[in-house]
């Protein structure tokens, strides 16, 4: 998958989740499980508020975990081989 792709999946997911204030868990690389709100992301890191912000960089995180179903929007043909009606977390 080339970079752009891969931001045009990540940044309306990371959008929906700061959007609508919902928690998550992110799983970094080394194990550690970090809980909060996603405050804000840029094509590096991902700011994660919980009682401290926390800056964390893109390839320290394995996985991210919305707290419920998260839609995320489907409106460019680059995502025509996918479900239009596909939910993250399902």
């Amino acid at each position: 998958m080339n970079q752009q792709r891969g931001a045009a999946l990540q940044d309306p997911f990371l959008n929906i989740l700061r959007k609508e204030r919902i928690p998550v868990s992110i799983y970094l690389v080394n194990g550690i499980k970090l809980q909060g709100q996603v405050e804000s992301f840029d094509p590096f890191v991902v700011l994660l508020r919980n009682t401290v912000s926390q800056l964390i960089y893109k390839h320290a995180i394995s996985t991210i975990v919305p707290s419920r179903a998260v839609r995320i929007p489907y409106g460019s043909d680059e995502f025509d081989e996918q479900e239009p009606d596909a939910v993250a977390g399902e």
